[in-house]
């Protein structure tokens, strides 16, 4: 009994899979009173995708796929013309149907989880459509432009750079810098848009973490500059401050997971010894009060912008160039003194460079780890003395003990990582 059932559960279980994937998009398309396609229509249409494969595939006849999909598309058009809605132009519709049909031939060939992630996107898509076009309406002309000139850059440029070194060592390699400018930009952007498309409508959190993707070194100076003299503000702006600089050292172990997966482990660790203290002295200091009502946002550049991804590049360029040279001259103590100088005033670049050479088999992983270390407890003690000296007396609490058991963490775990050796 059991080998005649087995053919027929293993053809249902993607015939309802596809269903199940057109009855979610097409239940979100039941909100729009308009549209003239909903639950049943997606559901069939979804069901249809599958039966085709599953006949083309019988049959060896692929085509019967795509005349198919032409079919939906007459149809769901003709039907369009047929009966014009105003309210409904029937583009979204007509669009969202088609890829409903694409989704069902892919799970019939066995793609079930890209099938379901992309029909989870696409009912997202869907369904967040004021919100979409309220995030368009705010950007600025400026940002559109540099948005699209780092696209451009990004997925034009980065594609036909020589990917092999050039120079000194062969250290500098076009393609690999610039994918480290991409990498840097857009976990930036993130926070940027945070910023933009939020403010401080969520508070200190939201504002700690976007700007800590931002440019941690910015919100410390910035929320330090509107704590000085105001006592109230403190606890709020040294919170903000630890969060932003907590939040670095989260992106650095996303940068060692992207581009030195061998070296996560040993910066993870690092990272999470500043990371533990620092989240526990947070949770403990947070008052229950609420913010204050307008909390200052941190005025930085969009990260998008050509001129800060090439200044980024460049400087990127000579950090690597100079961690190579003192590397193969001096061994890892010249890197070390990099990270210490180069540190105090850009984690990222140091960092980047380290795990690059770690990635090209030039550097032991603990050794990326131990610059990595080092360059943010430079950057560390760096903004919170840029802190103490900015925002004064009433900063100075809440920012050294929260700052202090970070690097604190951060040197207990060098001495144990060096120790251990």
């Amino acid at each position: 009994m059991e080998f005649a059932q087995t053919p027929v559960l293993a053809s249902l279980q993607p015939l309802i899979v596809s269903g199940g994937i057109g009855f979610l998009i097409g239940l979100e398309r039941e909100r729009n009173s308009s549209a003239q396609a909903g639950v049943r229509t997606f559901t069939l249409v979804a069901l249809l995708g599958a039966l085709s494969a599953l006949v083309a595939q019988q049959l060896a006849s692929p085509w019967l796929i795509g005349a198919s999909l032409l079919s939906v598309a007459v149809m769901i058009i003709a039907a369009h013309l047929r009966h014009p809605n105003p309210a409904d132009s029937g583009t979204t519709s007509v669009v969202a149907l088609l890829a409903c049909y694409l989704l069902g031939v892919l799970v019939w060939l066995g793609q079930t989880p890209l099938a379901v992630i992309l029909a989870v996107l696409i009912t997202a898509l869907l369904y967040f459509k004021t919100e979409l076009s309220g995030i368009a309406s705010k950007l600025t002309h400026a940002e559109w432009i540099s948005m699209l000139q780092f696209a451009t850059l990004s997925l034009v440029v980065l594609p036909v750079l020589p990917d092999k070194g050039f120079g000194p060592y062969g250290a500098l390699n076009p393609h690999q810098i610039w994918w480290m400018v991409v990498l840097i930009s857009g976990v930036s952007l993130a926070g940027y848009a945070g910023l933009r498309l939020f403010g401080d409508r969520y508070g200190t959190l939201l504002l700690g973490f976007a700007g800590g993707l931002v440019s941690s070194t910015a919100t410390t100076l910035i929320f330090a500059r509107h704590a000085r003299g105001d006592a109230k503000f403190a606890g709020t702006a040294g919170r903000v401050i630890l969060i932003a600089n907590l939040v670095m050292l989260v992106r650095l172990s996303l940068f060692a997971a992207v581009v030195a997966p061998a070296a996560l482990s040993p910066v993870a660790l690092m990272m999470a010894a500043g990371l533990v203290p620092g989240m526990l002295y947070l949770l403990a200091s947070w008052s229950a009060a609420a913010s204050p009502g307008s909390l200052p946002l941190p005025q930085t550049r969009n990260p998008t912008e050509v001129r800060v991804a090439i200044g980024f590049a460049v400087l990127y360029g000579g950090v690597l160039l100079l961690s190579t040279w003192l590397t193969e001259s001096v061994g890892t103590r010249g890197l070390y003194a990099v990270a210490l100088a180069s540190g105090l005033t850009d984690v990222d670049a140091i960092s980047l460079s380290s795990l690059q050479l770690q990635a090209a088999g030039k550097l032991a992983p603990t050794a990326a780890a131990t610059a990595i270390a080092l360059a943010a407890l430079s950057n560390l003690v760096f903004k919170a003395g840029t802190a103490l000296v900015v925002g004064g007396r009433e900063l100075a609490r809440p920012v050294a003990i929260g700052m202090g058991l970070v690097g604190g963490g951060l040197a207990v775990a060098l001495a144990l990582m060096h120790t251990a050796q």
